[in-house]
């Protein structure tokens, strides 16, 4: 009999607002979802079709976690989005069939070495350095869809020591909910425990060691991160 030769983590998993826990499996994230931060990082938004790059589900943190700053970046930004959790297996759904297939939605981070980010989009590398790492995906707990309602005007924000930064509203999203399940949907085969990050409204900026940063979307869970000294 074949043995493992070291433990194998489990998955982490995010609470819901009625008590239940949402393993996650998989994390993928919408690059330049809003107009503004498109504008802000110096692109126009590619109205084609969305685009995505993934984070690891070992880089999750639950909200309320103090983190250390990251190593090998000088510009450490926050990024609040909201965060949609599939809850049926759906592969080619059109767009109707693909809200059905939202379990819930959640107020989140993502983290980002935005030094590294630039650099590699600069050299037309993947931004997998400046994306995906330890502590990158902060998450509050989830909201059932059918609690939460339909995603249009309600507010997005972020501040940073009690000083708003990011303020928008879910109606300025490029690509709906709906709309990005479907088209993730030609290419994976999505499942509970797939997370979505929908991207980020303009005003991302750097936050250092000490800093207390806070996100909000109406009617869903706030997320806090604090940020700890370097490791």
């Amino acid at each position: 009999m074949q043995t493992r030769l070291f433990a194998s983590p489990q998955y982490p998993a995010v609470p819901t607002a009625d008590g239940a826990l949402y393993p996650v499996h998989r994390i993928f994230c919408v690059g330049r979802n809003y107009a503004e931060h498109a504008r802000e990082m110096g692109v126009e938004v590619d109205r084609e079709a969305p685009f995505y790059f993934m984070k690891d589900a070992c880089s999750l943190v639950l909200s309320g976690a103090t983190t250390p700053y990251p190593p090998g970046t000088e510009n450490y930004h926050h990024e609040v989005e909201l965060v949609l959790a599939v809850g049926r297996q759906t592969f080619r759904a059109a767009v109707a069939e693909a809200a059905a297939a939202i379990w819930g939605y959640g107020c989140g981070l993502d983290m980002t070495r935005r030094d590294l980010q630039q650099a590699a989009r600069a050299k037309q590398r993947p931004w997998d350095i400046g994306k995906n790492f330890e502590n990158s995906a902060v998450i509050a707990p989830l909201t059932q869809a059918a609690a939460f309602g339909p995603v249009g005007h309600q507010r997005i924000a972020l501040s940073v020591n009690g000083r708003t930064r990011q303020d928008a509203r879910l109606s300025d999203l490029v690509w709906s909910p709906a709309e990005l399940v479907a088209h993730l949907s030609r290419y994976y085969h999505l499942a509970p425990g797939d997370l979505i990050y929908t991207g980020t409204p303009a005003g991302v900026g750097p936050v250092v060691a000490g800093d207390v940063i806070q996100g909000e979307i109406d009617g869903l869970a706030p997320v806090e991160l604090t940020i700890g000294a370097p490791e």
